[in-house]
């Protein structure tokens, strides 16, 4: 049986930057995200599910690039490893600060997975970040009749 799972998250990119180191990282994240199939073998990771933001860099502001995704799949987490794979394989070609990911299933709750940056900021093709997951999963009461 089927089960509907949702992925969604979060790729945050630093917002301590001069204007031009600012507009490389979001040049070079917005090509890592268009090199990304439009449909792929399943698990699915593609372009469409992902916000590409556009420069914008203000004196009076701070400006964090936040890319945003989410897909609903059928089934994913009995193929997470390949997703995470993937996943993780764009995340190298990006520069970023921290990542999120959450699994919502109807089986097994919501799992979090939270990348971080070694040095507070990723550069494409490192290796240099952590992973941690948290899982929750809240279950119904049962009620027996006596």
């Amino acid at each position: 049986m089927d089960q509907e799972s949702i992925v969604y998250g979060c790729i945050k990119g630093s917002s301590s930057l001069a204007t031009s180191e600012m507009f490389e990282q979001t040049t070079t994240n917005k090509k890592a995200i268009l090199a990304l199939p439009s449909s792929d073998s399943w698990p699915f990771l593609t372009r469409e599910m992902f916000s590409i933001p556009r420069f914008q860099m203000s004196d009076n502001e701070v400006q964090t690039n936040v890319i945003h995704f989410g897909m609903s799949y059928r089934g994913v987490e009995y193929e997470w490893s390949e997703w995470i794979t993937k996943f993780e394989s764009l995340l190298k070609a990006m520069y970023w600060q921290s990542a999120v990911v959450h699994l919502e299933t109807e089986l097994t709750g919501l799992h979090t997975f939270m990348w971080e940056a070694v040095d507070k900021n990723h550069v494409p093709g490192s290796d240099d970040f952590n992973i941690r997951c948290e899982w929750n999963h809240e279950l119904g009461l049962v009620e027996s009749m006596a």
